[in-house]
């Protein structure tokens, strides 16, 4: 008689696979739901992550970590405003190692999916089984959630987000950049390593602008980057395909529960998103598991994995944090809407302020770098 699960976790992403890799550390018999990959395959993935200490430490202690070609570290980072506000930070004057590391969505996915197979506690299925705990980690467009009787709060922005690779005339410097300009959010995120000048690049656009953009040639839309971006990095070549999609601020209105006598509960996208503006949405997505794991793993032994009081400590103990960093990405976003005007200048005037806070600025750089 096959041995029952104690978890089934729903979505094999990096956010399921490192959860699934965190119980069965601690012993559980987890059943890891896949989907079978679409019949011809699917358009290389041009995404890049940026995630802050916390996120590198949980991979790291998972073996699963990139190597350095693929996890770059980010040393500085430039937001420049559309009326001469400006905000530099710096891991020199954080005290540590990096800001953030850009990690290259494929190789991560590679590490962990390797781990998975590895780990003898951990079996892959192709459809959701019973387990005393369901754990959801299915993205923004989870069909479970609806399942488990959740309601999901989502306001769209009007944008999307276009996500490529470029080829740069100058080396990254190890400098993310950001501009905010004509209510657009473009980054520029330092890939290929210290010595790179490849940037991954997310541009936040409204949303009749997406699909002019991805109908340009290469060479006109490596132009357009180069003029939105002041030529910081020289001449551009796009070196990949072009991905889109729409921006939303969203939450669930539970994020555990029982169902049917057995638990459940949501985690990464599938309970929260938030603008990318800050690089945020995976340190929180991973933040949750880890706290997921740490709350599984300190019960006392006469609880089960799917105890509601158990995973309602999981549910407060995260909130806070999710909803501090929706609040911060949608009141930016909002700020940077209007394009000119008396806020223009008031906003600006702010970064320039905050650029000089001292003591303020590095306790946000810390807490965004997941040094609390």
């Amino acid at each position: 008689m096959a041995q029952p699960f104690d978890v089934c976790v729903r979505g094999a992403g990096v956010v399921g696979r490192t959860l699934a890799l965190l119980l069965a550390r601690d012993g559980l018999h987890v059943a890891l739901v896949a989907e079978p990959a679409p019949v011809g395959g699917a358009g290389a993935d041009v995404r890049a992550y940026a995630l802050n200490s916390a996120a590198r430490t949980l991979l790291e202690s998972l073996r699963s970590w990139p190597d350095d070609a693929f996890a770059t570290a980010v040393q500085a980072m430039q937001v420049l405003g559309d009326d001469g506000g400006e905000i530099d930070f710096s891991a020199a004057l954080a005290g540590a190692p990096a800001l953030a590391w850009i990690v290259d969505v494929p190789a991560l996915e590679a590490r962990l999916q390797e781990a998975v197979r590895y780990q003898p506690l951990v079996e892959v299925v192709n459809t959701p089984t019973g387990a005393a705990l369901t754990v959801v980690c299915e993205g923004r467009a989870s069909p479970a959630r609806a399942q488990f009787g959740v309601e999901f709060d989502v306001t769209p922005y009007p944008q999307q987000a276009i996500a490529a690779r470029l080829s740069c005339e100058k080396p990254h410097a190890q400098i993310a950049r950001q501009w905010f300009a004509h209510n657009e959010i473009l980054a520029f995120l330092p890939m290929g390593g210290a010595q790179g000048n490849a940037v991954a690049v997310v541009w936040s656009v409204p949303q009749e602008r997406t699909a002019p953009l991805l109908a340009l040639g290469p060479e006109e839309f490596a132009r357009q980057l180069g003029a939105a971006s002041h030529e910081a990095l020289g001449a551009l070549e796009l070196v990949s395909e072009r991905a889109a999609w729409p921006l939303q601020l969203a939450r669930a209105n539970r994020w555990v529960g029982q169902h049917g006598g057995q638990g459940w509960a949501l985690a990464g996208d599938a309970a929260h998103t938030v603008h990318p503006l800050a690089g945020q949405g995976l340190n929180l997505g991973l933040a949750d598991v880890a706290e997921l794991a740490r709350v599984l793993h300190e019960r006392a032994s006469w609880r089960g994995v799917g105890d509601l009081r158990l995973l309602r400590r999981y549910e407060r103990a995260r909130k806070a944090d999710v909803i501090s960093m929706g609040l911060a990405t949608d009141g930016l976003q909002q700020l940077f809407a209007p394009s000119a005007g008396p806020l223009q200048r008031l906003r600006n005037w702010g970064m320039n302020g905050f650029d000089h806070s001292g003591p303020l600025k590095t306790w946000l750089t810390r807490q965004a770098m997941g040094l609390r």
